[in-house]
């Protein structure tokens, strides 16, 4: 996916207030979910499909 002007990001509500370690998703696209570093929104974007990123969601809201 190249063309991600349409993303609408928002900071994920597990980041840090203070600086931290944050990022950022965007979930308006059709058929994938965006992933990048607030602090260096330049520096690349990782992509996921719906399915994996529900998996990754489920398992990372499972962990103690």
């Amino acid at each position: 996916m190249d063309d991600l002007t349409g993303a609408r990001w928002r900071t994920s509500t597990r980041s840090s207030s203070n600086g931290g370690a944050c990022v950022e998703v965007a979930d308006n696209l059709p058929g994938v979910i965006l992933v990048r570093d607030t602090k260096d929104r330049e520096g690349g974007t990782l992509a996921f499909s719906p399915a994996a990123w529900q998996a990754f969601v489920t398992r990372v809201a499972a962990r103690p």
